[in-house]
């Protein structure tokens, strides 16, 4: 398999596992893409759709929060290389993932990368990088905290703890956050100042709280006496969300088979799977 096939087939861990310096990589083109992003609007004298504040722009901010959610979403399928198993789906999600990510600033390898320790680790108090916890806001506050220090403990699991390699990981963390702003930096070039102000950031805000709050109530946390594990959700508000963004709410489901898209749909295939093992089981040698 050749470099470039290897990237667009091939998710993040996978790579992260094969390069210890994979994560610094991924920074560095988007530092690069963003950086040189700017320097051309710059350069050919671009003008933003808007240049000035007006309250009529919060018109479109429901569409820029559902959209900015829908990103987290499709970031999250394509984590799990939900778009496809083919050679064409795993491109997509290549490209839906770097996208996605790219738009929610995370970038698509500390997304996935911390999202598949949170599936080996659920609710592990010490690993998960964000493990269910009574009360919603002292949750959201240990999960911004838990996830840098969760990332940078998968980096150790994988490559080896040692000093040298924790004085890496203290420049990388520091790296990307810097190639993050910089991305920042390129959206807020792209759509202006008053846009970036009235519609883009408040949505990366509220977009980022809505995945914390959908990731706490989907542990089942929000119950006052109820068990803290992956549950599926499907009433009131929940059924509503299930519709607006692909089974969400069906978190218990998405545990069970993390591969299926829309995890509405996990319980008709397994119950599907179970009916096909059955004939198996029966059909004359």
């Amino acid at each position: 398999m050749s470099t470039n096939q290897s990237f667009w087939t091939t998710l993040p861990y996978a790579q992260f596992k094969r390069d210890p310096h994979y994560y610094a990589k991924h920074d560095t083109v988007f530092l690069v893409l963003a950086g040189g992003g700017i320097a051309l609007l710059h350069a050919i004298g671009y003008v933003p759709p808007a240049t000035r504040f007006a309250l009529s722009h919060l018109l479109a901010f429901p569409i820029v929060l559902y959209l900015t959610i829908l990103a987290h979403a499709f970031t999250h399928c394509a984590s799990h290389g939900a778009w496809g198993r083919s050679t064409a789906g795993r491109v997509l999600n290549r490209i839906v993932g770097e996208l996605c990510g790219a738009w929610v600033l995370t970038k698509f390898a500390s997304w996935e990368i911390v999202h598949r320790r949170h599936h080996r680790y659920s609710d592990d108090a010490q690993r998960d990088p964000h493990p269910a916890e009574r009360g919603y806001w002292r949750y959201a506050l240990n999960t911004l905290i838990n996830v840098e220090k969760q990332l940078q403990q998968e980096y150790f699991d994988v490559h080896g703890d040692t000093p040298e390699r924790r004085r890496y990981e203290r420049f990388r963390s520091v790296y990307s956050f810097v190639s993050g702003v910089v991305l920042a930096l390129f959206w807020e070039q792209l759509v202006g100042l008053p846009l970036f102000v009235e519609l883009v950031l408040p949505a990366w805000v509220l977009a980022g709280l809505f995945v914390i709050h959908f990731n706490w109530v989907g542990h089942n946390a929000h119950t006052k006496d109820g068990p803290i594990q992956p549950v599926d959700l499907d009433h009131g508000w929940f059924w509503i969300g299930n519709r607006m963004f692909f089974g969400i709410y069906f978190h218990g489901s998405h545990h069970r088979m993390a591969i299926v898209f829309n995890p509405m749909n996990v319980k008709a295939r397994l119950a599907s799977r179970a009916i096909d093992a059955g004939a198996e089981a029966v059909e004359p040698a």
